[in-house]
């Protein structure tokens, strides 16, 4: 039975906003799944033309997780829609089910029934319909969440000899958000390159506009290099890309998960915050091509005494 909440989103900045968020919405599940896709579709009580965001979680997290950026961005007039895939801990699939091979490409296939169902979510929603631009979409995720998403923005995967695989970019897609997205395959541990061979991404291809998020102290047990490991899809991508650098920040970028979880090794609210204005200015540029609060939350950054992070652009 779906139920919903009305959240009251706080920013610091901006006035007091009200945000719907009603879950479970189901969409029917394409063969092989085995579970229907439930979601969560999240939107500020007021106002149309509303573009949209999915945003794809981390590995064990579920529609639930996120909260400081799912808030954050339907507070400001986004529709953000955070479906639960196949590993989140609440469905407890174990790791001999037939379908763990394959779950990085039910992944993928989560975020395109996501936008194949755009209107079958709207009408879901009390108060949302006729309000949502389909025309206007962004995707994002962090860790397994961003590999997820960078595919429909032309990440490919190569196989062992190097070729690359499917392109499974989605032309609706217009601009991602990348949070703590994995590097290159050639520097994956030897565990990680036996039971993650999807974790070998090719980014030439992956070509709209994407921020991509990274800690500079985010030192990954999948990889024999450093934290600039994740910095490897600014580097090999093409035009038009923002890298953001937090400074201290590790896997979980201060706490964008949750407040106060088990995973969150390095809470930090005000790198939160920061995380929270970047990729809400950035989403506003792409989508709605408002870059005022983009250019004017970089030159914030730039001007800070103690910076919390850097900012580079190509």
């Amino acid at each position: 039975m779906s139920h919903s909440n009305v959240l009251i989103a706080r920013n610091p900045v901006d006035a007091t906003a009200s945000v719907l968020s009603l879950k479970p919405v189901v969409l029917t599940a394409p063969d092989g799944r085995g579970a229907d896709l439930q979601v969560r579709v999240s939107a500020p009580v007021s106002g149309g033309d509303l573009p949209v965001v999915v945003f794809s979680h981390g590995y064990g997290w579920s529609m639930d997780g996120y909260a400081p950026l799912a808030d954050h961005w339907a507070a400001h007039g986004f529709v953000v829609v955070q479906p639960t895939h196949l590993d989140s801990r609440t469905l407890g699939i174990p790791a001999e089910d037939p379908r763990t091979p394959r779950i990085w490409r039910h992944r993928i296939e989560d975020i395109t029934s996501v936008l194949d169902g755009l209107d079958v979510l709207e009408a879901s929603v009390p108060g949302l319909a006729g309000r949502v631009d389909a025309s206007r979409i962004a995707v994002a995720g962090h860790s397994w969440g961003a590999q997820t998403v960078s595919t429909l923005l032309g990440a490919r995967v190569l196989d062992a000899d190097g070729t690359p695989g499917e392109d499974m970019s989605d032309p609706r897609v217009q601009a991602g958000v990348l949070l703590a997205l994995t590097g290159l395959g050639d520097d994956l541990t030897s565990f990680a390159a036996e039971h993650f061979p999807f974790m070998r991404p090719a980014f030439d291809a992956m070509t709209p506009p994407a921020l991509i998020v990274a800690g500079d102290q985010d030192q990954s047990h999948l990889s024999t290099r450093g934290p600039d490991w994740f910095t490897d899809p600014y580097t090999h991508s093409p035009a038009d890309k923002t890298l953001l650098t937090l400074f201290g920040a590790e896997h979980s970028l201060g706490g964008i998960v949750g407040r106060e979880v088990a995973e969150t090794t390095d809470e930090n609210p005000a790198r939160v915050a920061l995380v929270q204005t970047l990729t809400t200015a950035f989403l506003r540029a792409s989508l709605l091509g408002d870059d005022a609060d983009w250019k004017a939350a970089g030159a914030a950054l730039q001007e800070e005494s103690a910076p919390l992070g850097e900012l580079r652009s190509k």
